[in-house]
């Protein structure tokens, strides 16, 4: 018996400051997916919400490929859960805590997860410079809350720079995280899977030497990166790792499948964030991984699917 072609709603674009990526990311999925198998729908929730709403009783699987706010942050699963429509990855719950780079950090915390030192800065009720560079030294990261892809994120080495940084990330978000600066050998591990989750080969991240770090000009700039798969690490801390980003899944509710980046100096590991929605383009960073682990991106857009449907 033929199996069934599957109607295929394939979200990609939206209103984040990282628009362009899900485009692009949306157009490598739309390619690899198997026209055999799936009747594919393009939406984008810039425009394309009404449309969705009104599809929804035809449509058998979402695919989520946005990042960012109204796409990473649990709004859309939430629309696409009361639609009754499946889809890959993370649902409200766990969308909404990844995304939220305070909230994570408190429950890695609570699950015995390593993450470097930090403190909170709330515009409302700004922090001393002093007190930060007294309590967690220099030099620290400031990040936003609730942006990704190193959007609104400064490395501040000089305390007097630190109340600019605090504005800048201000200009996202309210409060904003700071955290000691770790200085050593960025990993990041993807995990696979709903309640058995397999741990997917770590990527060690090298920006090139023009990048202070992995920022987002980095990332998505052909060539400014070495990602190297197998990191170039031990057998056990290769272990720890990988056990870390699954703990980290199941910490923030996360399921699907999910990456985890991760700072190694010397032999310690500190957790930075977990990624719910990670980069989807055939040179991503999960879908690398999933090469080296023998799973194509064609079939790993096929084990999502599965997993969404599960």
């Amino acid at each position: 018996m033929e199996a069934r072609i599957l109607n295929v709603a394939l979200l990609a674009g939206g209103k984040s400051a990282e628009r362009e990526i899900s485009l692009k990311s949306g157009d490598q999925v739309y390619q690899a997916l198997d026209k055999s198998r799936y009747r594919i729908r393009r939406y984008d929730p810039a425009t394309d919400l009404p449309a969705l709403a009104q599809d929804a009783a035809g449509i058998d699987v979402a695919l989520i490929i946005l990042h960012g706010r109204m796409g990473e942050d649990g709004t859309i699963q939430g629309m696409l859960e009361s639609l009754g429509i499946p889809f890959q990855g993370s649902g409200v719950l766990g969308s909404a805590i990844a995304m939220n780079k305070i909230v994570s950090k408190q429950l890695y915390v609570h699950a015995g997860l390593p993450t470097a030192p930090y403190m909170v800065a709330d515009r409302t009720a700004p922090l001393d410079p002093a007190e930060v560079v007294n309590s967690l030294g220099l030099p620290v990261v400031v990040k936003p809350e609730h942006e990704g892809s190193s959007i609104g994120l400064t490395i501040v080495r000089d305390g007097a720079r630190l109340a600019a940084a605090f504005a800048k990330a201000w200009e996202f978000d309210r409060r904003c995280l700071v955290e000691k600066y770790i200085d050593g050998i960025e990993i990041t591990g993807g995990v696979l899977g709903n309640d058995q989750l397999q741990a997917l080969p770590l990527i060690e991240i090298v920006p090139g030497e023009s990048f202070e770090f992995f920022n987002y000009e980095a990332k998505y700039t052909p060539g400014a990166t070495r990602e190297i798969c197998p990191a170039r690490i031990s057998a056990e801390l290769t272990a720890r790792a990988q056990h870390y980003a699954q703990l980290a899944h199941t910490a923030l509710c996360c399921r699907g499948y999910s990456r985890t980046d991760m700072m190694l100096s010397g032999n310690d590991i500190f957790v930075l964030e977990t990624n719910t929605i990670p980069g989807m383009t055939a040179t991503s960073l999960f879908p690398q991984a999933a090469a080296v682990a023998g799973i194509s991106f064609s079939t790993l857009l096929d084990r999502l699917i599965e997993l969404a449907m599960e």
